[in-house]
């Protein structure tokens, strides 16, 4: 898993890099990325109490689906998926799609020269990787054993890596960024495709069991929470005011200012 962040840090870097340099409030590069890390793993320190309540909502749906966990692995488990052999076979392929639609968004961007799409799949890989940051984190502290290993839902801290779900933290990180970015004319075209992608990605972990229900939702609270984090960032970074400096008309330098006006 850990290779797993190392690659998509590698890969918003590569693409920052790619990206062209039209304007200082749309620059995405290692100080963007810095910045963002260090301002999302201190968030919390800057939490307001409507914020403080989103998180306690959270908790609360992740302990209610807590309840859940047992049923849930009953109507998976059965056959071949019973077995309790901790072999997950299919995690590329359930990594896949969440993969295509960032490939997807950067070809298409790519084909109409658009840097905004370009902005946006950075964006997408930023929030997969600062999700899959905080995921691992909680992996290790919670050490929950898959549902495949064990049948006792409450099997913590035996240095398992079950809870949450990586692959549902980093597919509804990046539908999340894909369902509410770009304009509103195709909004519902996009959110059916970004919530639709992360939904049948918690979904299948479950029907393969390897993962708990409540693995699940932690993973989408935490890639929501965590692409709603870049997304800000991104608009702050738009909406920030840019210095220029040019040649003058008659000889000497031109500093400008410039303010967008939405």
């Amino acid at each position: 898993m850990a290779k797993s962040i190392r690659l998509l840090w590698a890969a918003a870097l590569a693409l920052g890099l790619a990206l062209p340099r039209t304007g200082a409030a749309e620059e995405v590069d290692s100080s963007t990325l810095w910045s963002d890390t260090k301002a999302y793993f201190t968030a919390p320190l800057h939490w307001d109490a409507h914020d403080w309540m989103m998180a306690g909502g959270a908790l609360a749906v992740i302990g209610a689906s807590h309840a859940f966990d047992g049923k849930v692995r009953t109507h998976f488990a059965i056959g071949d998926r019973a077995v309790l052999d901790g072999k997950d076979p299919h995690s590329l392929r359930d990594a896949a799609p969440a993969l295509a639609i960032v490939a997807g968004t950067y070809a298409y961007a790519w084909w109409i020269d658009d840097e905004s799409g370009a902005v946006e799949s950075f964006s997408m890989l930023e929030a997969a990787g600062l999700s899959a940051v905080s995921t691992e984190v909680l992996k290790f502290a919670a050490g929950r054993r898959r549902p495949n290993e064990t049948t006792d839902l409450n099997d913590w801290r035996q240095s398992g890596s079950s809870f949450p779900s990586l692959h549902a933290s980093a597919a509804f990180a990046i539908g999340t960024v894909f369902a509410e970015s770009g304009g509103d004319e195709y909004r519902w075209i996009r959110r059916v495709i970004g919530y639709g992608m992360a939904g049948a990605t918690a979904y299948v972990r479950m029907k393969d069991n390897v993962h708990w229900l409540s693995d699940t939702v932690t993973g989408a609270a935490i890639g929501i929470a965590t692409a709603q984090f870049v997304m800000h960032r991104r608009e702050a970074r738009r909406s920030a005011g840019q210095w220029s400096v040019a040649p003058g008309a008659t000889g000497g330098v031109m500093v400008s200012y410039n303010i967008p006006l939405r």
